[in-house]
C-alpha cells in the first residue's frame, strides 16, 4: 500500500507514465507492464527524431570558453617584404639580358666588423636602383629583410641582392652581392657568402678601423683565395665627431689601411700556379680603396671624384686616371710650377700655411666645407654656396633636419657609387675570368678537362654544358614554411620545371645514398624585400630555387637529371670551411611532451637555416642545440619558438662541448681479444705533436694524399720517421678529424696480409672511439693510437666487422685510460672596446671567470682601448652583462672560439670532493666538469676501467702491479 501511494504521488509530480517509446509499449498486454526507473522514456529520443543520425553527447565541455570553435587560419609573416615590386629604372628584360652575358656579371660578398655600417651602404646601392628614393630622414636597412633584424638592429642572416650599376663610363653591370652579419657569432653565414662570391668588398669603419671580425673576415678571404676590396665607411666620424683637422684624418685613413695591409700579408696563402706572387697591396691609388659615409648617403673612389674635377676642368693629357693616380700618399701640387710632386713644396699656399698632401687638398677639405656649410649657414647662405658647386635644393628641402639635408646635399654632390662599380668590376675577376681557380678549390672531383666534361664545362662557365650548381645555403621563406636555395650555376642553364639530381654533402660515387630527384618549381633573384621572378638561368649566376629543398640539410650539388656524355662521373662541391666551431651546448624539451614532433621538426629546420648549428640526441632523450654563441643561440631559440614550431619550449642552463685527451703516452701495451677469442689486437696512445690536430683540421693534410706525399709532410713538419710516417691508416672521427691511427706492427711478429683484411673495421672501431670519448662522451682530440701487436683469424668468418669493430674501440679505450687522460675545453678569444677611465674595471670581471688579458692598448686616433683576452666558454655566460654593470654600459665585447685548453685538474681523481651549489677550485674542475657532463648525459657517475679490460688484460695489470710491489 505504502508503493502504491508512492507511485500515486510520483505520477502526480511527474505527469502521466510513459512506457519505451516505439512498439515495445504493448509487447506485453499494454498498461500493465511494469517499467523499471532508469528504463523510463518520458520523450522521444534523438534517434526517433533524427533517424539515421549518429549523436555524441558530452558529459561536461572540456574546450575552454576562450578558444573558439572554428579557429581562424593564421598568417605568419616573419620578413618585411613589398606589396608590390617597385620600379626599377631598367626593366626585368634587361636584367635577364645581364644573367646571359657573364663577362658582365660580378659576385661578391660584403662583410666587416659589427656595425661598421654593411647593410646601411647597400641601402645607397639598392637606392639608386629603384625610382622612387628612400626617405632620407629614415633608416631603411633595406637588406634587413627578417622583422626581428629590424627590432634587434643587426643583420642575423646573409641576404643575396642583384643589382643593375652603373660605372663612371656609364655601362651597366649586374651586381650580385651578399650582404653578410658583422657579429663574430654569425661568421658562418659570411663563409656560406664567400663560397658563392669571386670577390670581397671589406666595410672598415673610419673610427674603429680594424676590429675582430675585421681581422677574422680577412683570415677567412685569404683562405677562400678571394681578391680584397675596402670600403672605408662612417668618414663622416673622423669630420662630426672626433672633429680631426683634415691632415689628421688623411693619417687615420692611412693607419687603417696598413692595418688591412698587415692582415693580408699575414694570412696569405700563396697560389698554387704562382707560388713567387707576393701578397696584393690595398691602397686607394691602386683602385682597390673606395671611401664612404652610409649615413648621409655618399660613396668615392679617388677615380670617381678625380671625374668631378676633369668634368669642370677639361685639360688635355690629364684624364681622371691620370689624376686619380696624384690624390694619394706622397704627392702634392706645387703652387708656383702648377706641377705634381713627390716632395712637399717649399713655398707655402695662398693662406701662407704649407702646402697639404694632394688628398687632403683635392678631397677632405672640399668635403669639409661641404659640411661647415650645411650644419652652419643658413638656408639662404647655404643656397648660394650649393649653387656655385652645382647642386640645387627646393626651399623645404633646405629646411630639412641636418642628417637629411646632409644626405641629400652630399648625395648629389658625389654623385651616385659608381666609384664602387668601377672598383668591383676592374680588381673582382667576372664568373668566367674567376672560374677556373673557383672550381679548383671548390670542386672534390676531377679538374682534367680532356677526362671530365664537367670539369671541363665549369672551368669555362659554359651555359650549354651540364648543369652544376652549388647551393651554399637555404634562405626560409616569408612565412617559415618553405626554404629557397641560394645555389651558384658553374655551367648549364637552370629552367624552372627542370628534374634535377639533389645531391648531399655525404653523397660519394661508391654510396649514392644522399641523393633525391626533385622538380624545381620556381626560380627568383633575391632583392632584400622582394625578388624577380626569372624562367631561367645562366651559368655565372647566384639564383634562389623553389621545390628543391627537401633533401638539403646544408649544402648541396644540384645537376641534371639525365645523364649525357660524360655527365656520370658528376662528384660534390666541398662543405663550407668555417673559422668558428659551435662549442656551446642548450638542451631543449617542449612544455608540453605531446608536441614533441613539432619539436623535433624545428630544429631540423634550424639545421637547415642556420649553417653551423648543430643538433643531436643525447643517450638520454635529451635533445641538445649546438651553436657559436649566446646571442647566435638566441637568435636559435627565437626561430624554434616563433618560426618553425610555433610551441613552448623550455631550456635548460648552456654548457659548453668538451673534448678529451692524453698528455702521456700509455703506461702499458693494452690489448683485447675478440668475443670469439680468435682475434687479439694490441694498442697505446700518446698525445700529438703541437700544432697538427690544427693542420689536420685546416685541411693542409688529408688521407686523399698518396703515401709518398704524407710521408714527407710528417717527415719534414713534424720530424716523424719515414715508416710510421707511410703507415698512417685514418684520422678520426672523420676525414679532418684531430686524432691519427698508426699501424706501428712489424712484418717479421704480424701476418700483414691478413691485418689488411680488418684494416677497415679496425678503422671504425678507432673512429667510433674518438667520436664517444670514455670520460662523458665527448669527441677525443689531439690523440695518436699506434697499434703494436695483432692476432688475426686466418678464416674470414672468425674475423667480421661484429667480431673488430667493438673490440678496436675498447682497446682504443683502454689504451686512453692508460696515457693519463685529461678534459679540454674550448677558450674563446675576446675583444673589448672601452673608454680609457673604465679599463681597469675590466680586470676583476675577467679574473672571477678565469680570464685574462693578454693586450690592451689605445687605438690610434680614436677614443678608447681595445682589450684584447682569453675566457674559458663555459665561464662566458653572462658575462657581457657583468661587463656592462661594472663599466655602466660603457664597454663593447665580441666572442669568438679560439683554441681547446686542458682543464685543470685529473677527471680521475676519485678524491675530490664535490659541494653541491659551491664553484670547485681549480684542481677539482676537471672532475667537477665530467661528473655533472656524465650525470646531465644520464651515464654512471664515475669511469669504470673494469668496463673496457677483459680478464686476461686484468690478470695482466695485476701481475705487472705485484712486480712493482715487489721492487718496491
Amino acid at each position: 500500500e505504502e508503493g502504491e501511494e508512492g507511485e500515486e504521488g510520483e505520477d502526480e509530480e511527474g505527469g502521466r507514465e510513459v512506457g519505451p517509446a516505439g512498439p515495445e509499449m504493448d509487447e506485453d498486454g499494454g498498461e500493465g507492464t511494469i517499467v523499471l526507473h532508469e528504463d523510463k522514456n518520458y520523450y522521444p529520443g534523438a534517434e526517433e527524431v533524427y533517424p539515421g543520425v549518429a549523436t555524441v553527447t558530452l558529459d561536461e565541455d572540456a574546450q575552454d570558453l576562450e578558444e573558439p570553435l572554428l579557429k581562424p587560419v593564421k598568417q605568419k609573416q616573419f620578413s618585411v617584404l613589398e606589396s608590390v615590386s617597385p620600379e626599377l629604372h631598367v626593366e626585368p628584360e634587361f636584367i635577364q639580358s645581364l644573367m646571359q652575358t657573364p663577362q658582365l656579371t660580378r659576385n661578391v660578398a660584403v662583410v666587416g666588423h659589427f656595425h661598421h655600417g654593411k647593410t646601411m651602404f647597400m641601402d645607397i646601392l639598392v637606392g639608386q636602383t629603384q625610382v622612387k628614393a628612400f626617405d632620407p630622414a629614415k633608416e631603411v636597412r633595406y637588406l634587413d629583410a627578417r622583422v626581428d633584424e629590424q627590432a634587434r638592429g643587426l643583420s642575423v642572416k646573409a641576404t643575396p641582392c642583384s643589382l643593375v650599376l652603373e660605372s663612371t663610363s656609364s655601362k651597366s653591370y649586374l651586381l650580385n652581392m651578399m650582404d653578410c652579419p658583422g657579429h663574430p657569432n654569425f661568421s658562418d653565414e659570411c663563409s656560406a657568402g664567400m663560397r658563392a662570391a669571386d670577390g670581397v668588398v671589406l666595410v672598415v669603419d673610419a673610427v674603429e678601423g680594424v676590429m675582430m671580425g675585421t681581422a677574422k673576415m680577412v683570415e677567412m678571404a685569404m683562405l677562400e683565395r678571394l681578391p680584397l676590396t675596402v670600403v672605408i665607411n662612417k668618414v663622416d666620424r673622423l669630420i662630426l665627431e672626433l672633429k680631426l683637422p683634415p691632415t689628421d684624418a688623411y693619417f687615420k685613413l692611412v693607419h687603417t689601411l696598413e692595418e688591412i695591409n698587415t692582415l693580408v700579408s699575414q694570412h696569405w696563402v700563396p697560389n698554387s700556379l704562382d707560388p713567387t706572387k707576393p701578397p696584393p697591396r690595398i691602397s686607394p691609388e691602386r683602385g682597390n680603396v673606395c671611401f664612404a659615409s652610409a649615413a648621409h648617403g655618399w660613396c668615392f673612389s679617388l677615380l670617381s671624384f678625380a671625374k668631378l674635377y676633369t668634368d669642370y676642368h677639361q685639360q688635355p693629357g690629364l684624364g681622371p686616371k691620370e689624376l686619380a693616380k696624384r690624390l694619394w700618399g706622397d704627392a702634392w701640387l706645387d703652387p708656383e710650377t702648377r706641377t705634381f710632386r713627390k716632395t712637399a713644396p717649399q713655398t707655402p699656399g695662398p693662406s701662407g700655411a704649407p702646402v697639404p698632401r694632394t688628398f687632403v687638398q683635392y678631397l677632405l677639405e672640399p668635403l669639409y666645407k661641404m659640411y661647415s656649410a650645411a650644419l652652419g649657414e643658413e638656408p639662404e647662405h647655404l643656397a648660394h654656396t650649393l649653387r656655385e658647386v652645382g647642386v640645387s635644393l627646393s626651399k623645404p628641402e633646405l629646411h630639412l633636419d641636418p642628417k637629411p639635408l646632409l644626405k641629400l646635399i652630399l648625395g648629389r654632390f658625389l654623385g651616385d657609387a659608381s666609384g664602387l662599380v668601377d672598383m668591383v668590376v676592374t680588381k673582382i675577376p667576372s664568373p668566367v675570368e674567376g672560374a677556373a681557380a673557383k672550381v679548383a678549390h671548390t670542386y672534390t672531383g676531377s679538374l682534367d678537362g680532356s677526362t671530365s666534361e664537367v670539369a671541363a664545362a665549369m672551368m669555362a662557365c659554359d651555359p650549354k654544358g651540364p648543369l652544376m650548381v652549388n647551393v651554399v645555403k637555404l634562405l626560409s621563406g616569408p612565412d617559415g614554411r618553405a626554404f629557397h636555395a641560394l645555389g651558384r650555376i658553374y655551367s648549364g642553364t637552370l629552367k624552372s620545371g627542370d628534374s634535377v639530381k639533389v645531391l648531399g654533402e655525404a653523397y660519394s660515387l661508391d654510396d649514392e645514398e644522399d641523393m633525391a630527384v626533385c622538380d624545381v618549381t620556381g626560380l627568383s633573384l633575391g632583392n632584400g624585400r622582394y625578388r624577380l621572378d626569372t624562367p631561367q638561368a645562366h651559368a655565372g649566376n647566384w639564383v634562389l630555387i623553389e621545390g628543391i629543398d627537401g633533401p638539403i640539410n646544408k649544402t648541396a650539388t644540384v645537376t641534371a637529371r639525365a645523364p649525357s656524355k660524360g655527365h656520370s662521373t658528376v662528384e660534390i662541391f666541398r662543405p663550407l670551411a668555417f673559422n668558428s666551431c659551435p662549442v656551446i651546448k642548450l638542451a631543449v624539451e617542449p612544455l608540453n611532451p605531446a608536441e614533441l614532433p613539432k619539436m623535433v621538426e624545428g630544429l631540423r629546420r634550424i639545421s637547415k637555416s642556420y649553417p653551423l648549428a648543430g643538433t643531436k640526441v643525447e643517450e638520454s632523450g635529451e635533445h641538445v642545440i649546438l651553436g657559436t654563441g649566446e646571442l647566435y643561440l638566441d637568435c636559435v631559440m627565437h626561430d624554434l619558438r616563433r618560426m618553425y614550431s610555433d610551441i613552448e619550449v623550455k631550456v635548460a642552463d648552456p654548457v659548453a662541448a668538451f673534448c678529451e685527451t692524453v698528455v702521456e703516452t700509455s703506461a702499458i701495451k693494452c690489448f683485447s681479444e675478440t668475443p670469439n677469442r680468435r682475434n687479439k689486437l694490441t694498442m697505446i696512445a700518446e698525445p700529438l705533436e703541437d700544432g697538427l690536430a690544427e693542420d689536420i683540421e685546416r685541411g693542409e693534410v688529408s688521407m686523399d694524399w698518396d703515401r709518398k706525399q704524407l710521408g714527407e709532410f710528417f717527415q719534414s713538419k713534424y720530424d716523424w720517421d719515414l715508416l710510421t710516417a707511410r703507415s698512417i691508416w685514418a684520422f678520426g672521427p672523420d676525414a679532418n678529424g684531430p686524432n691519427i691511427l698508426v699501424d706501428d706492427t712489424l712484418p717479421s711478429e704480424v701476418d700483414k696480409k691478413l691485418l689488411a683484411q680488418v684494416r677497415e673495421a679496425v678503422v671504425q672501431g678507432f673512429q667510433w672511439g674518438c667520436r664517444e670519448g670514455p670520460l662523458c662522451d665527448e669527441p677525443i682530440r689531439n690523440c695518436k693510437i699506434k697499434i703494436l701487436d695483432a692476432t688475426i683469424a686466418p678464416e674470414p668468418i672468425h674475423r667480421g666487422g661484429g667480431q673488430i669493430i667493438p673490440t678496436a674501440r675498447r682497446v682504443a679505450y683502454s689504451a686512453f685510460l692508460m696515457a693519463t687522460p685529461r678534459l679540454m675545453e674550448p677558450v674563446f678569444e675576446m675583444q673589448i672596446q672601452a673608454p680609457a677611465d673604465v679599463v681597469t674595471s675590466i680586470f676583476p670581471v675577467l679574473a672571477r671567470r678565469r680570464g685574462h688579458v693578454v693586450q690592451d692598448a689605445p687605438k690610434p686616433g680614436a677614443p678608447f682601448y681595445t682589450v684584447k683576452a682569453y675566457i674559458p666558454a663555459i665561464d662566458s655566460f653572462g658575462f657581457e652583462t657583468d661587463l656592462r654593470a661594472f663599466t655602466q654600459g660603457q664597454a663593447m665585447c665580441f666572442t669568438h672560439f679560439d683554441h681547446w685548453s686542458i682543464v685543470p685538474g685529473d677527471p680521475l681523481d676519485r678524491s675530490v670532493i664535490l659541494h653541491p651549489l659551491e664553484p670547485s677550485i681549480p684542481q677539482a674542475l676537471a672532475r667537477d666538469f665530467m661528473v655533472k657532463t656524465r650525470r646531465r648525459k644520464g651515464l654512471s657517475e664515475d669511469v669504470s676501467i673494469n668496463k673496457f679490460f677483459d680478464d686476461p688484460m686484468l690478470l695482466e695489470l695485476a701481475k705487472q702491479d705485484a712486480q712493482f710491489q715487489g721492487m718496491m
